[in-house]
């Protein structure tokens, strides 16, 4: 459902907002009395580009200020429900949790939650302290989040689950391959189908970056240094919050939904970016595609025109050994050209479907009362 809702935005909400701040833009700079720029001419057209550009440029940084807030704000993680820090020790981490137990315990919790969320909490930070003591848990938690929690059980073949690193990242590395070989394969077929061909290589250039870097934060040993060095005093600075932080999966899953906003980004700024408004139309520039799609036109029917013309050929050649050993009598040459010309017409002609329909209707034109060999219509 929020897939469809997404679509729906990119595909009628900036249309919508961008009549509207048009609209708003000319109340604010055009004095009343003033002629406004119509529909269909050049300004009119210019404007209308400039602030369609500005509009999906908003909404994308909305997007991504959106799943910032999914993730970081409103969302949670082992840490934060524990009340430490990612660089806590396990001494610090049994610490807070048998501090939390002495309020959450399901003995000792007395009010109106009901019984089975006092439970469920407590086991939630159970499940926490018990992940993050294990120096092998905390590892595959930090990069796949709380799905690497049940990868420690057995798997769907009966045997163990996953107990040591190497086990975790080739699971993880199994799971990264299958999305971005998906995601390589809709790119692919969508631009086999002529959509996307609007920044083709910088499609591609983004997905192959994505699978880099997220590769590599899979497969570190440690944490990567981007988020000690970068990410984190960069969130903390913007929001001024200092508990605030990125894990490796929390900024795996901010960064896909990224790829993707810009993906879309791409097919609805990029072609305005050189769009033609001489006209009083907004008319994309084709990038190239569309002169590299006429060339291979041509080049197909310059390829239909040579076959056509070998196949001409071959079947004169034809003709003239059949025709050998009548060479130099007429008289059977006139004959035979007689004969195919009547299988032709027989063969040919006569079974064409629309020469037949033809002959069906003018049979049926003929009037009923008419003596046998008389002709005319009704």
């Amino acid at each position: 459902m929020s897939d469809l809702l997404s679509l729906f935005g990119w595909t009628f909400l900036p249309n919508l907002v961008t009549g509207w701040a048009q609209s708003l833009y000319y109340g604010i700079t055009i004095r009343a009395g003033s002629p406004r720029p119509t529909p269909g001419s050049p300004r009119y057209a210019e404007h209308r580009r400039r602030i369609h550009i500005l509009v999906v440029t908003v909404y994308l940084l909305y997007t991504i200020y959106e799943a910032h807030y999914e993730l970081v704000v409103r969302g949670s993680n082992f840490y934060g429900d524990l009340g430490v820090s990612p660089d806590a020790s396990e001494r610090e981490i049994k610490s807070r949790f048998r501090r939390l137990a002495a309020l959450y315990h399901p003995d000792k919790v007395t009010g109106q939650q009901s019984q089975e969320e006092v439970n469920n909490y407590f086991v939630h930070l159970k499940t926490a302290v018990d992940t993050l003591t294990d120096p092998v848990r905390r590892f595959a938690y930090e990069r796949f989040g709380v799905d690497a929690v049940a990868w420690t059980g057995p798997n769907g073949n009966g045997k163990g689950g996953c107990k040591t690193h190497h086990d975790f990242v080739m699971r993880g590395a199994q799971m990264l391959l299958s999305y971005y070989g998906l995601a390589a394969a809709v790119l692919y077929g969508l631009g086999l189908l002529g959509y996307l061909t609007w920044g083709r290589f910088e499609r591609w250039l983004v997905l192959a970056s994505m699978f880099v870097w997220e590769a590599h934060t899979v497969m570190s040993p440690g944490r990567p240094a981007v988020f000690e060095k970068f990410l984190n005093p960069l969130l903390q600075r913007v929001t001024g919050v200092m508990g605030r932080y990125y894990l490796p999966f929390q900024a795996v899953a901010l960064m896909r939904k990224v790829s993707l906003t810009v993906y879309i980004a791409i097919s609805q700024i990029g072609p305005l970016l050189t769009a033609d408004t001489s006209n009083g139309q907004l008319v994309p520039k084709n990038n190239g595609a569309g002169d590299d799609q006429e060339e291979l036109l041509k080049q197909g029917l310059e390829r239909l025109e040579m076959m056509s013309k070998g196949l001409d050929l071959d079947t004169s050649r034809l003709v003239e050994l059949e025709m050998a050993p009548f060479a130099g009598d007429q008289e059977a040459l006139s004959s035979m050209r007689g004969k195919i010309k009547e299988w032709l017409v027989q063969n040919t002609i006569k079974n064409d479907p629309m020469v037949r329909d033809a002959l069906g209707r003018g049979l049926q034109r003929r009037r009923v009362d008419a003596p046998a060999g008389a002709r005319g219509t009704k």
